[in-house]
Formats: structure tokens, C-alpha cells, sequence
């Protein structure tokens, strides 16, 4: 058995309003002033990202634009936009800007050109230093082996004082000393005539 229901013509037609999402106008009451921030957004978030996809080219990216106008938005007038005169024009100025950034960015990362990876030398140098200067060679033969590690450390590979006592196991002040030493016996046997 199937139950019939007259309903009444206006509250039929409220009913088609609302399944088919016309009655917006009419379930929130008209106020005097600027839309809430809530309102605005649900009223023109289409249309900006719309707008954002014509200028950047990209949904994601024109999706983000808008979210990030609207956040600035509420953050800095609240929930209750009276402190705006024009609200829409507001919002349209804040896509149209976000999106320039967007592109200012993408050119500027487009045009970045990487620096020039350094010259590193040949293996062929590297192999023929000890033939290459035998006074330095003959110098550093002089040192002791911690003397030795403690400048192949520094100058060489580059590492700290602090760096050094962790690898050598020893404390930063005998890396220092041990460098002193090292360097003094260093001067004084390349400071005499070479070759």
C-alpha cells in the first residue's frame, strides 16, 4: 500500500528550490554590508580559480593561488569583512597579484643556470705529484706520523681542529700543537735553497 501526500504548491516549490540548490538566497537572510567571509568564499571560489587557471595555466597551482588569497584574507579582517568596502574587487586584486608571483617565480627558476662544476684535476696530476716537488716531499718525510696526519688532515682534506681530535682520537689542543710543530719543521726545511 503506497501513501499519498498532498503537499501544498508554495512548500512544493521551496522543496524543488532546495533539491536542486536554487533556494541559497533564501536560507541565508540578506544582511546590509559585506558577506561573511564563508559566504564569499562559497560564492566566488569558482569563478576566481577560473580566473587563476587563465592566468598561471596550471589547476593545482590556480587552486593554491585562491586559498592562499582567501587565508590572507581572514587573516588579516577576520570572519567579518566591514573593514573592506568591495570585497570582490578585493579578492579578484589578490588572484590577479598571486598569480604574477606564481609566474615571476616560474620565470625566475626557469632562467637559473647552475654554476660551472669546479675543475677537478686530472688523475694524471694527482699520479705525478711525487715527481713534481721533491722538496716538499722530502719535508713532509720529516715529520713524525701524527705530525704527518695532522697536516694531510687540515691542508688536504680540509678538516677542523675539532674534526681532527675526532678522527685522531686525541684532544683539539694537540691537534693544535702538533700542527705548530709540524708547520715550524716544514718553514724551516723548505725555507732553505730548492731546487
Amino acid at each position: 500500500m503506497t501513501l499519498t501526500l498532498r503537499l501544498p504548491l508554495p512548500l512544493l516549490r521551496v522543496l524543488r528550490q532546495v533539491l536542486s540548490g536554487t533556494s541559497a538566497s533564501r536560507r541565508t537572510p540578506r544582511r546590509d554590508g559585506p558577506p561573511a567571509i564563508n559566504e564569499l568564499y562559497h560564492a566566488r571560489r569558482l569563478s576566481l580559480v577560473r580566473l587563476a587557471v587563465l592566468m598561471v595555466d596550471d589547476l593545482p597551482t590556480a587552486e593554491d593561488v585562491v586559498q592562499d588569497v582567501f587565508a590572507a584574507l581572514y587573516q588579516r579582517h577576520g570572519a567579518d569583512l566591514h573593514t573592506i568596502t568591495d570585497p570582490h574587487a578585493y579578492l579578484t586584486a589578490g588572484v590577479m597579484n598571486a598569480a604574477r608571483s606564481v609566474l615571476r617565480r616560474r620565470r625566475s627558476a626557469r632562467a637559473y643556470v647552475p654554476p660551472p662544476p669546479a675543475s677537478v684535476p686530472a688523475a694524471e696530476d694527482e699520479a705525478l705529484l711525487p715527481e713534481q716537488d721533491p722538496a716538499v716531499l722530502a719535508a713532509l718525510a720529516r715529520l713524525t706520523v701524527r705530525q704527518r696526519q695532522v697536516v694531510v688532515l687540515r691542508y688536504w682534506s680540509e678538516l677542523s681542529e675539532r674534526e681532527i681530535a675526532e678522527v685522531l682520537r686525541v684532544s683539539p689542543g694537540t691537534v693544535k700543537s702538533t700542527a705548530s710543530r709540524a708547520l715550524t719543521i716544514l718553514r724551516d726545511a723548505l725555507s732553505g735553497p730548492r731546487r
